[in-house]
């Protein structure tokens, strides 16, 4: 039951991030390798990809801010 419900909050999170993850491969050039470390950690941390892009330095304040522009819309 417990591998259920993690694989279960693991789909969902992972959904909820797959615009986000277009956004960033197709306007900021991510890399696809870059975004799958961030997301591997933001589940351990439980914490925004976006936000664990910018606390390892992987995006810029300036990229951080468009992201955020993004999620506003």
């Amino acid at each position: 039951m417990l591998i259920t419900e993690e694989l279960n909050r693991a789909v969902e999170f992972n959904r909820n991030n797959t615009q986000l993850i277009s956004y960033l491969q197709t306007e900021l050039a991510i890399s696809s390798s870059t975004i799958a470390m961030a997301l591997r950690q933001s589940e351990q941390d439980h914490g925004p990809l976006h936000m664990v892009l910018w606390r390892y330095g992987l995006v810029s304040l300036e990229q951080l801010e468009q992201i955020f522009d993004w999620l506003e819309r």
